[in-house]
């Protein structure tokens, strides 16, 4: 593989002389440790020391990268993500799963942990030494995340947890978790419907839980992809008020902050894995001959290679956008500035296109593009997950439709006049 295709290439308007320095580095050569690489622990730790990639998921005033606000105590930059995440998903998306996932393990803990906390957890994440999980999805509630069922109850200064998380990622490989229960009713037990809004959402509090600590069992789950993920059980599993981040009845929107920052860069990693297959669908055509002529001469050939840049390009600029706009909108607003509408966007089509363009490069390169071992056969079982983990496509297009509602919303009560106190 040559020198990587970044989006701060030729989007610069979204980027900043760091960003290009960043992509500088983000080279095949210093990314060779993770290309191909099968061990889930020996990527986690590589990825801390020596590559140095996690600083990009820790602040700049916790030891972080430079970020451009030093003094900001939560602040990340996503466009930063973006880079690191566009480049291993060309190169290593095993290694990317990983990273994803140290970042949604330690950014509830930027936000919202305490000083304590932050000096036990963060250290450990930057140099790969500790690995951390986001556990958040239950049995029967995954996209209906107020509906989650494990339960924290107060036991004396403390808590006891009861409860079972499902497709929890790094669970093989993580030292902690942040488990998000239920600390108040839940949805239909407070005389609304089942899955009110109500004390739903407000009764959620997040934990950080050692997943060695009595009463937690990990149970690694085989999927269509080599990728570290779990069942976590918790039996009585008992934590001190200390373990709690944030307020209690706070974890819902925790939840939500972490994954508005990260959804964004879901899309820059599917941006990697199809730009690597359309890379590998064009060295493919231009020497494979067929009718005595190379693929490439083919019209058929040619439309499909034209759709396939053109829906790239369009995700790559709808990734941008949101990640500029997040960061913006950060240091304007504080680190926990949300962009939900733009990341939902962003999110949703990048991970479709990316699945079409993946599927057109399999479709190119014949019977040998489903023969195990092959790149884009590969790149065909890695994608497919990115649609569905931190909300579906069809979750993505619900909150893009409230978004755009709300919007048009606001702009009509700003256009109707003022009533007339006079009378």
């Amino acid at each position: 593989m040559k020198r990587l295709a970044l989006s701060s290439d030729d989007l610069a308007v979204f980027f900043e002389d760091r960003h290009a320095a960043l992509a500088a580095r983000l080279t095949p050569e210093a990314l060779a440790p993770l290309a191909g690489a099968s061990d889930p622990a020996a990527l986690a730790r590589c990825m801390g020391e020596p590559l140095g990639l996690y600083a990009h998921l820790v602040p700049e005033a916790l030891g972080g990268a430079p970020a451009g606000r030093p003094a900001h105590p939560a602040y990340i930059d996503v466009r930063s993500l973006v880079l690191v995440r566009e480049a291993l998903g060309q190169v290593a998306p095993l290694a990317d799963a990983i990273f994803a996932v140290q970042g949604l393990g330690a950014y509830p803990v930027v936000l919202a942990g305490s000083d304590a906390q932050r000096r036990a957890i963060l250290p450990g994440v930057l140099s790969g030494r500790r690995v951390g999980a986001f556990a958040l999805t239950e049995p029967e509630a995954g996209s209906d995340v107020a509906s989650l069922r494990t339960q924290a109850r107060r036991d004396g200064a403390g808590w006891v947890l009861d409860g079972e998380k499902v497709l929890i990622s790094n669970v093989p490989l993580a030292h902690h978790a942040v488990v998000f229960a239920r600390t108040g009713a839940a949805p239909g037990d407070d005389g609304g419907p089942a899955g009110g809004q109500g004390a739903g959402r407000r009764g959620i509090t997040a934990f950080l839980v050692d997943l060695d600590a009595p009463g937690v069992s990990a149970e690694p789950l085989p999927m269509s992809v080599p990728h570290p993920i779990g069942r976590l059980r918790f039996d009585g599993c008992r934590v001190p008020d200390g373990a709690r981040l944030g307020d209690v009845g706070g974890g819902f929107r925790l939840a939500m902050q972490t994954l508005d920052a990260f959804r964004i860069s879901v899309g820059a990693a599917a941006n990697g894995m199809a730009a690597r297959a359309l890379r590998e669908a064009i060295a493919h055509v231009t020497r494979r001959r067929q009718f005595g002529a190379p693929l490439s001469e083919q019209q058929m050939v040619r439309a499909y290679l034209a759709e396939m840049a053109t829906e790239l390009d369009a995700a790559r600029l709808l990734v941008a956008r949101a990640a500029h706009k997040r960061d913006t909108a950060a240091e304007a607003g504080g680190a926990g500035a949300r962009v939900s509408t733009e990341a939902a966007m962003a999110k949703m089509f990048a991970t479709e296109a990316a699945q079409r363009i993946i599927d057109r490069a399999v479709q190119l390169h014949g019977g040998m593009g489903v023969v195990e071992g092959t790149e884009v056969e590969r790149l065909y079982r890695e994608i497919r997950p990115l649609r569905i983990y931190e909300g579906t496509t069809e979750i993505q297009k619900l909150i893009i439709a409230k978004g755009i509602l709300e919007r048009a919303a606001a702009e009509v009560a700003a256009e109707e006049p003022a009533p007339d106190r006079a009378r």
